[in-house]
């Protein structure tokens, strides 16, 4: 029999919701936390999430709220799906309306800038009394919410925190897996938005089938090369989180990176998507950390070199091109199990 739980999602954007959404047709009591009072009002009155995930009703027994300290109140599990920009502020404010051992899940996929910090060390440092887990995977709200089958990774090395969380979102189209590599979950779910960008560009130039996989695999290449350095399990970028998550988001309309990237091989200005998108996709921020962690450590990243340049150095895409083309050739494979 499914143990019944007192759950809290801070963040109404679309993944939140969809995931708060699984949970209360699990029969959880969830409540959805997020700033905008008209939007709490139409999840509580009509069910839905009109400016996230149009279309798409929500289960009645979902209640919204715009008050923080309410909405955890009594909750032993919490879901942080906030924009990383928010997850300190939000974060400093939780400390004191949880109780010890609660458990706390960032599905944030982004880094803060300054001493480069993920969300999972973000909020161990503001909520140390928190059991804490990390959420990530090829998980495209808009498709969770159409009960379209995926997967996602919960990661933790507290391993009776991943089982819950397990049991909490397992459904007949969302299964979740277990890692204990919660840095490189994490890492790879906010470095694959930088690729997304590469991605959406590459089909705005209407590249054949050779040049994408190539990228990709390049991009998996680069992300592992990365994490591995700052301590992550190569063998987890073969996973959800990893090769899963890049896939997912490489290929689909849906990402927000993508959607910038592709705007971007069309020639429009980063300005001028922002302004459209009304928020910077996480991947160009993520850019720009990643470009001067890599210098700093001595990490060789062309692709990360390439998109910096053509974003913020005025590099045309013809010309990033025909550079890396002719640099320093690696080896294909550069982690192996003996």
């Amino acid at each position: 029999m499914r143990t019944v739980h007192n759950v809290a999602v801070l963040g109404g954007g679309s993944f939140g919701t969809a995931i708060a959404n699984i949970m209360a047709n699990n029969g959880h009591q969830v409540t959805l936390w997020l700033r905008n009072d008209e939007r709490a009002e139409e999840i509580n009155q009509q069910h839905c999430n009109s400016a996230y995930l149009p279309e798409y009703s929500l289960n009645e027994a979902l209640t919204a709220s715009t008050d923080l300290a309410k909405s955890v109140l009594g909750a032993d599990i919490v879901f942080m799906a906030v924009p990383s920009q928010s997850c300190r502020d939000v974060a400093k404010t939780l400390s004191n309306l949880i109780a010890d051992s609660t458990i706390l899940v960032s599905t944030t996929k982004g880094i803060e800038p300054g001493q480069f910090k993920l969300m999972s060390q973000v909020l161990a440092e503001e909520v140390p009394q928190a059991r804490l887990g990390v959420l990530s995977g090829p998980n495209l709200a808009k498709e969770i919410a159409a009960n379209q089958i995926t997967g996602t990774v919960i990661a933790s090395e507290d391993e009776s925190l991943n089982h819950c969380i397990q049991d909490l979102l397992q459904s007949g189209t969302f299964r979740v897996y277990a890692s204990s590599d919660v840095y490189g979950v994490e890492l790879g779910g906010a470095l694959k938005n930088i690729y997304a960008i590469i991605a959406g560009m590459a089909a705005a130039k209407g590249i054949g089938q050779n040049t994408i996989s190539m990228l990709m695999t390049r991009s998996l290449a680069e992300m592992s090369r990365f994490a591995v350095h700052k301590g992550a399990d190569p063998m987890t970028f073969l996973g959800l989180a990893g090769v899963g998550d890049l896939i997912a988001t490489c290929m689909s309309p849906l990402s927000r990176n993508y959607r910038v990237g592709y705007q971007l091989g069309e020639g429009k200005s980063l300005e001028a998507i922002i302004a459209e998108l009304g928020q910077v996709a996480e991947g160009v921020n993520t850019l720009k950390l990643i470009k001067q962690q890599a210098e700093q450590s001595g990490i060789y990243m062309p692709l990360v070199s390439a998109l910096y340049a053509v974003i913020y150095e005025g590099k045309t895409v013809k010309e990033v091109v025909g550079a890396m083309m002719w640099s320093e050739q690696n080896r294909d494979v550069e982690f192996a199990t003996r």
